[in-house]
């Protein structure tokens, strides 16, 4: 098993995992890769440093590791990756703690402002106009785009 890091047209880091490099580059010419976060198509590998596992070689040699001194701050590489996997996780939370009304979501806003159902999370597809309404209206809006990734069951 290969893992790749990879990154898109964005530069949105993630990583991904195949066989091999053949099933790598044909994922990629067959356009079966997104960003998780984007949905952007136009994927590239970025280099990586190889895992060695030393262990099971005969001689139990292991891998001596230093214990930092202190949590170290996040490079200027890192930071992108950090917040992103922030978003994604309060994205899941959005999700799994709200009903996804759909198309219906400006209606059900307003039965819920107004009394007539209960009180709860929604979450589901409005207009701009539909949106500017209803905080026009004084209910609370939020804009979120969901990447297609998170839409969906995943494999």
């Amino acid at each position: 098993m290969k893992v790749l890091n990879l990154r898109c047209s964005q530069d949105h880091r993630f990583e991904g995992w195949f066989a091999s490099d053949d099933d790598f580059a044909t994922q990629t010419e067959r356009g079966l890769m997104a960003c998780p976060i984007c949905g952007d198509q136009t994927i590239a590998r970025l280099p990586s440093a190889p895992r060695v596992n030393l262990l099971g070689r005969g001689d139990d040699a292991r891998p001596v590791l230093a214990a930092p001194a202190s949590q170290p701050s996040a490079t200027a590489e890192q930071l992108p990756q950090q917040i992103q996997a922030r978003w994604l996780r309060a994205v899941r939370e959005v999700i799994a703690k709200t009903e996804d009304v759909g198309e219906r979501f400006a209606e059900e806003a307003r039965r819920i402002h107004y009394g007539e159902a209960e009180q709860r999370g929604i979450r589901g597809r409005a207009s701009r106009e539909d949106a500017d309404s209803l905080r026009d209206e004084g209910i609370e809006v939020l804009t979120l785009t969901l990447p297609d990734a998170l839409k969906g069951p995943l494999q």
